[in-house]
């Protein structure tokens, strides 16, 4: 398979597991809760290294421990991540999940 560049998000997804969602106003306790890396671009880069595919991946993410986690977790995935910028003082992209 070629190469494959990615340009596009790196966040990191917090999931909490609801019993129903919340209506406009109400506050609802969450259940469990677990994060994971994320991010369309990111997710996309892992699904065509998966695939065979030699990827470089385009972005950037802060220089906080959610960016640090992101980086491993793509270089673990067999990305390139010589192309994300690391910003200093900023955080990292976060998604807010959840699941009834």
């Amino acid at each position: 398979m070629g190469k494959v560049l990615v340009f596009g998000s790196i966040n990191t997804d917090l999931v909490t597991y609801v019993d129903v969602l919340p209506t406009p106003g109400e506050t609802v306790t969450g259940g469990r809760f677990q994060s994971f890396p994320g991010g369309k671009g990111a997710n996309q880069a892992v699904a065509a290294a998966r695939a065979g595919a030699n990827v470089e991946m385009f972005g950037c993410v802060g220089d906080d421990s959610l960016g640090k986690e992101q980086m491993m977790s793509l270089q673990n995935a067999d990305i390139s991540t010589r192309n994300i910028i690391v910003k200093a003082g900023i955080h990292s992209g976060i998604a807010q999940i959840i699941v009834d």
